[in-house]
C-alpha cells in the first residue's frame, strides 16, 4: 500500500502558522540589527557589545534552523519518514542549544584575556548601539513569548532563550558604559561580558538537555510510566501489561505501545478500544499501539511462565 494512501489517525505534521510569521519577522529585525552591532562593536572596541553582537549572529543562525524546522514539519510522512519531519524541530534545538554554549565559553576566554589586558573603549558609541539594541531586544523577546503561549515549540522556546540573553547583555552594556563613564574602571567592560556569557550558556545547556531528552526518546517529565501502565492494567480485560514506551515525536506530541494479556473471555478490538480512549481521555495521548498476547502463545521467558504460575494460583 502506498503512503500516501496510508491512514494515520494522528497527522504527523504541524501547521504552525503563528510560529513561522513571528520566526520571520524576528530574523528580519534580527540580520539587520546584528550588522548594525557588528560595525559598532568594531568601531568602540566594546568586548560586551562585541559579545552580544556574536550572540546575534547564533540568534540568526538559530531561527534560519528554526524555519526550516517548521517549514519541514509541515511536510506529511512518507515511506522512509513514516512520522514526518517533526524530529528535525528537535535537532535544530539541540544545535541552536550548542551554539549558545559553544558562544558563551568564546565569550568567557576573551573576557578573562581582556581583564588581564584592559583596552580604551568608545563610550559613547556604544551606549548609544546598546541603548537601541535593548529596545529591539525587549520587542522580540515579548513578541516570542506571547507565540510560545499560543503554540508550543521547542524551537521558538529556544529563540525565546537567545532573545531573552540578547535582552541582558543589551541591559548589562548599558551598566558598562555607565559604570566606564563614571570610574574608569576598563575591566567592568569583560567582566559583564562573561556574566552575560553565563546567563547564555545557561539557557543554551537548558534546550541541550529538552531537545536531548526526546532525541533519546526518554519518557516526557509530564508523564509517569507506572502510573499510566496501572491505569491500562485497570481497564476491563487486562491481566498484565509488559514491553511499554512512551516517547516524544516532538513538542506536544506523542507516542505510546504496550503489550498486554487479556481475558480470553473478552474481545480483543473491545479491549484495545478501551485503553486507547482511556489514553487520549486521561493523558491526551492520541497515538498508542496496544499489541494483544498470549503467555502460552508467544514467548515471554521466565516473565510469562511466572504470569502463567500467579495466573492458576488464583484460579485453585
Amino acid at each position: 500500500m502506498s503512503i500516501e494512501y496510508d491512514y494515520h489517525h494522528l497527522h504527523h505534521a504541524k501547521e504552525q502558522s503563528k510560529s513561522r510569521k513571528t520566526l520571520w519577522v524576528t530574523l528580519m529585525l534580527t540580520l539587520f540589527f546584528t550588522l548594525v552591532e557588528i560595525v559598532g562593536g568594531v568601531l568602540s572596541n566594546s568586548l560586551a557589545l562585541l559579545s552580544d553582537s556574536a550572540h546575534m549572529i547564533s540568534d540568526v543562525f538559530a531561527l534560519g534552523l528554526s524555519m526550516i524546522a517548521i517549514k519541514l514539519a509541515t511536510r506529511p510522512p512518507n515511506a522512509r519518514f513514516t512520522f514526518g519531519f517533526l524530529r528535525f524541530e528537535i535537532v535544530a534545538s539541540f544545535l541552536n542549544g550548542l551554539a549558545l554554549c559553544i558562544i558563551a565559553l568564546g565569550i568567557f576566554i576573551e573576557g578573562i584575556q581582556r581583564i588581564i589586558h584592559p583596552q580604551p573603549i568608545q563610550l559613547a558609541l556604544m551606549l548609544g548601539i546598546a541603548s537601541i539594541g535593548f529596545i529591539v531586544n525587549l520587542v522580540l523577546t515579548l513578541v516570542l513569548h506571547q507565540s510560545v503561549k499560543e503554540e508550543n515549540n521547542l524551537n521558538v522556546q529556544s529563540a525565546l532563550w537567545h532573545f531573552f540573553g540578547d535582552l541582558l547583555s543589551s541591559f548589562g552594556v548599558i551598566m558598562s558604559s555607565i559604570v566606564i563613564y563614571y570610574s574608569g574602571l576598563l575591566w567592568f567592560d569583560p567582566l559583564i561580558s562573561m556574566v552575560i556569557g553565563g546567563i547564555i550558556f545557561t539557557g543554551g545547556s537548558k534546550i541541550i538537555k529538552e531537545s536531548f531528552l526526546i532525541l533519546m526518546e526518554s519518557v516526557p517529565d509530564k508523564y509517569n510510566l507506572d502510573e499510566i501502565r496501572a491505569v491500562i492494567a485497570n481497564v476491563q480485560g487486562v491481566e498484565d501489561v509488559h514491553e511499554m514506551h512512551l516517547w516524544a515525536v516532538s513538542t506536544d506530541h506523542y507516542s505510546l505501545t504496550a503489550h498486554v494479556f487479556i481475558s480470553p473471555n473478552i474481545q480483543p478490538f473491545c479491549v484495545i478500544l478501551a485503553i486507547n480512549e482511556t489514553l487520549k481521555s486521561k493523558y491526551g495521548i492520541e497515538h498508542a499501539t496496544i499489541q494483544i498476547e498470549h503467555a502460552e502463545i508467544n514467548p515471554h521467558g521466565e516473565y510469562g511462565k511466572d504470569f502463567l504460575r500467579k495466573q492458576q494460583s488464583r484460579i485453585d
